[in-house]
């Protein structure tokens, strides 16, 4: 079932009746399907408008059923099965389908496997790092050829301090492999190859374990700074040892690839041909024509709960960005009503761009410990710009290992609920 230029009562009844046995689209969308489905449909008071809530596990929350060309961290971005779920059921192949915060890129790669037209945006640039190179995707022997070919001077070192994560070998090898990049970039040779390398060599800067450049330290999507480095080898007792960077290179690249079927191949090359990357504001899209977007899927920053900046600082260095100056326009606010004053901004360029009867999945969470209720405040916001609001649908979740790991429960508190606040724009 795909629901396209359809009213809201038709998507309402589509989630209210919802099954996976009886959905069309089921082996691509949810993987095994339980038993039965019952959506739990409850009614929410904003203000003087009701809203009809929608509980049910709509797509899987296992961790392994996304194409393995997403697996790169990024702080706070949800899991593929999200956006998919939504492309699926409302657009057909060719539409285009757009997320103005893109972060790592999900929405955009997703649409991208599914056959529509890529529309991404991000105040970040590192977001276009990451999207770039897995649209136009290389083959990987002319990844290794390329890698094999790179020559790296021993002698290299960093302008910054960084003894703290790497062995003086393997700075070399990075500072190497940073300056050839930023000269290709800077002569206009830079092809699809070296993008690729950079992004997957951006992705492996830092983590925890013998398959990232440096010693142990936090999760590749937060680094540390060097003083929390510091601390950290003191008490983990560690020194870095040299680890060389072609075949991590290699191996993160295969593990990319490595179910990428030839049908999707062929839709990501054609995606890339017409994608649109900004990179920008996202109440400041000039570059999109009014009225060309057939869905919207995103997830916006959530008040001033991740610092973006801190997190990718390695990865600003390594790429020659000054994330201070990103820190300083990124959207942070740090109350709820800065935070609203943002995403009105935002939600009166959504409906300039979105096309008659199209859509917008807005994702939210719950913040301050369930205190703050986003969706309540992004309701009202859509409604004033002139939306009509189809509902809030959340994703009922067993827990995953990190929210277990951290004492979250997924459908009641944290940015794991998958709290979607889903708008139409009116035919007329």
């Amino acid at each position: 079932m795909v629901i396209i230029m359809g009213k809201v009562e038709k998507f309402q009844s589509y989630l209210k009746n919802f099954s996976h046995a009886a959905c069309d689209t089921q082996s691509v969308l949810f993987g095994k399907a339980p038993e039965k489905n019952v959506t739990d449909i409850r009614v929410l008071e904003i203000g003087d408008v009701k809203v009809k809530v929608f509980v049910n596990e709509f797509w899987t929350h296992r961790q392994r059923q996304a194409n393995s060309i997403h697996e790169i961290s990024y702080r706070a971005c949800f899991k593929p099965q999200l956006p998919r779920f939504f492309i699926a059921l409302l657009t057909e192949p060719g539409d285009s389908v757009y997320d103005p915060f893109a972060g790592r890129g999900t929405t955009a790669i997703e649409t991208a496997l599914l056959g529509r037209r890529v529309i991404a945006n991000d105040i970040n640039p590192l977001s276009k790092i990451f999207i770039t190179p897995r649209l136009s995707v290389p083959l990987l022997n002319d990844v290794e050829v390329r890698l094999e070919g790179l020559i790296f001077d021993k002698e290299c070192k960093a302008d910054i301090d960084l003894s703290m994560f790497y062995h003086p070998g393997t700075e070399a090898e990075i500072v190497s492999l940073r300056n050839y990049l930023v000269e290709r970039e800077r002569t206009g040779f830079i092809d699809d190859i070296d993008r690729w390398i950079r992004m997957a060599a951006t992705n492996r800067l830092t983590g925890h374990s013998p398959g990232f450049f440096s010693v142990y330290t936090l999760p590749p999507n937060q680094a540390a700074s060097q003083k929390s480095q510091i601390k950290i080898n003191k008490k983990r007792g560690q020194t870095p040892e040299y680890r060389a960077i072609k075949p991590r290179i290699m191996r993160k690249s295969k593990g990319l690839q490595k179910n990428i079927s030839p049908a999707e191949w062929v839709n990501l090359k054609k995606a890339a041909e017409s994608a649109l990357l900004l990179t920008g504001k996202a109440a400041e899209t000039e570059g999109i024509r009014s009225g060309s977007v057939r869905l919207t899927v995103t997830s916006p920053p959530f008040l001033n709960i991740v610092n973006y900046a801190a997190d990718n600082w390695l990865r600003c260095w390594f790429n020659g960005y000054d994330s201070e100056s990103i820190d300083r326009e990124i959207t942070a606010p740090g109350t709820v009503e800065a935070w609203r004053e943002e995403m009105l901004a935002v939600f009166e360029e959504l409906f300039r761009i979105t096309a008659p009867g199209g859509w917008v999945a807005f994702e939210v969470g719950e913040v301050k410990n369930g205190k703050i209720k986003l969706d309540r405040h992004v309701v009202p916001l859509g409604i004033e710009t002139g939306f009509e609001c189809a509902g809030i649908v959340i994703n009922k979740q067993d827990f995953t290992k990190t929210s277990n790991i951290w004492g979250v429960d997924n459908n009641a508190k944290g940015t794991n609920t998958n709290r979607i606040v889903v708008f139409h724009r009116p035919n007329a």
